[in-house]
C-alpha cells in the first residue's frame, strides 16, 4: 500500500496534520495506541494571553486566525460541536492585579484583546472582591469530543489504525520510507509526550509537564463565561464544569494524585461559594520544551522523516497553526519560522553547523 504520508500519534498534533492532508488531496494513515496522548484529558481553554502576567504569547492573532477557519472545518466534518467561543472573566485578585491590566490596556500587542473597562457586576456564586478583566477571542475546545470523533472519521475512511508503530520495523532511503506493507514520502511524529521512546528525536529536550482536571456538577452556578483565577472553570453542559489545571514537572504518569485534587479543591472553593459535586478527576502529561517553544521540522539526518510536538499548554491555537506550517514546508518548500524550527537544537548539540 502507496501513502504520501505516515502519520504516527492521533492526538491534537497528528490529528490537525491528517486534516490538512486531506485538504490538500494527500493520502495518509495514522498510527496510535492510544497510550500517552494527554490531549483526551486536556483543559482546551484558548486564548491570546498569558492571563497570569497580561502578556501575549507569540504569533497570537495568525493562530487565531487560523483555529477561527480550521475547527469550523473540523465541526462540520464530524456533524459535532466542538469550538466554543466564549469570553474569559479575569478575577483580580489585588488592586495591583488591576493597575497592571490598566498598564497591558495600554500596550499595541495585548490591547487588542482587553476590555479596557473593568467588569464589576456580581458574577452570582463567584466571590471576587476586586472584580474582573473581560478578555477578547478566547473560549474552548472540546478535545476529548475533537479527538474521539475525528478517530471514528478516519476509522470509518480506514486512514487509522490502533496499534503500536514498531520503529525496528521502518527501513529508510532517501526518497521513500518502508514501514510493513506501507511505503510513503513522509513520516511525521506527533507523539507527545512519548516521543521519549522515539529513537529519532528521543535526544531533543522535551519534558512532560503533568496537568489534572477535575469535572464537577455545580447546579447553582450558571456560568456563561470562563473565569480565570489562581484556576478556571469552564462551562460544559448540565451544570458540568471543566476545573484545572495544576502543573507537576516531577511526576511523569497519567495517574490522577490526591495532591493535585486537594489543589483544585482548594482553588474551586476560593473561587465560588456553593454547593458542588466532584464527578470525574483526570491527568495527563502535556508535551512542553524548555524554550516554550514547539518543535517542528526534518530529522537533521533523515530529510523525510518530522517531527510535530511541543504544543504543550496551547495545543488549541497551536496544532492546526503548526500542522499548516509543517505541511507546507514540506510540500510547498515554505521556510520555517526560527521560534519553531527544531533544528535550533541540532545546532546548540552540534549535530549540524
Amino acid at each position: 500500500m502507496k501513502v504520501e504520508y505516515i502519520i504516527v500519534g492521533a492526538g491534537l498534533a497528528g490529528l490537525c496534520f491528517a486534516q490538512y492532508c486531506s485538504k490538500m488531496g494527500k493520502s495518509f494513515i495514522v498510527f496510535d495506541n492510544e497510550s500517552r496522548s494527554s490531549s483526551k484529558v486536556a483543559g482546551g481553554m484558548f486564548n491570546p494571553l498569558v492571563l497570569k502576567r497580561f502578556t501575549s504569547i507569540w504569533e497570537s492573532q495568525a493562530q487565531l486566525d487560523t483555529a477561527n477557519v480550521f475547527y469550523p472545518e473540523i465541526e462540520r466534518l464530524i456533524d459535532k460541536k466542538v469550538y466554543f467561543k466564549l469570553p474569559i472573566y479575569r478575577k483580580f485578585a489585588s488592586v495591583e492585579e488591576q493597575n497592571n491590566w490598566f498598564v497591558a490596556c495600554d500596550q499595541p500587542l495585548t490591547a487588542p484583546y482587553l476590555n479596557s473597562k473593568i467588569y464589576k457586576e456580581r458574577i452570582p456564586n463567584i466571590k471576587s472582591d476586586f472584580f474582573y478583566g473581560e478578555v477578547f477571542n478566547t473560549g474552548f475546545l472540546n478535545v476529548k469530543l475533537f479527538v474521539e470523533s475525528y478517530q471514528q472519521l478516519l476509522s470509518r475512511q480506514q486512514k487509522i489504525k490502533f496499534e503500536d508503530f514498531e520503529y525496528d520495523k521502518l527501513n529508510l532511503s532517501s526518497d521513500q520510507i518502508s514501514y510493513k506493507n506501507l511505503q510513503a514520502k513522509h513520516l511525521i511524529f506527533a507523539e507527545g509526550f512519548s516521543i521519549e521512546h522515539n529513537p529519532f528525536f528521543n535526544f531533543l529536550p522535551l519534558d512532560g509537564t503533568k496537568g489534572e482536571l477535575l469535572y464537577v456538577k455545580i447546579p447553582d452556578l450558571k456560568l456563561k463565561e470562563i473565569i480565570k483565577s489562581n484556576v478556571f472553570i469552564i462551562p460544559l453542559d448540565k451544570d458540568i464544569y471543566k476545573v484545572g489545571a495544576t502543573y507537576n514537572w516531577q511526576d511523569k504518569t497519567d495517574k490522577p494524585t490526591n495532591a493535585a485534587k486537594n489543589e483544585l479543591i482548594e482553588g474551586l472553593e476560593a473561587l465560588i461559594d456553593c454547593p458542588y459535586e466532584i464527578i470525574e478527576h483526570v491527568a495527563g502529561v502535556r508535551p512542553t520544551v524548555k524554550d516554550r517553544r514547539p518543535l517542528v521540522g526534518a530529522h537533521y539526518q533523515h530529510q523525510n522523516i518530522y517531527i510535530l510536538n511541543g504544543l504543550g499548554t496551547r495545543g488549541v491555537l497551536l496544532g492546526p497553526y503548526l500542522a499548516d506550517k509543517l505541511i507546507n514546508n514540506i510540500e510547498n518548500k515554505v521556510p520555517l519560522d526560527k521560534n519553531i524550527d527544531v533544528s535550533r537544537y541540532y545546532k546548540k548539540l552540534q549535530l549540524i553547523k
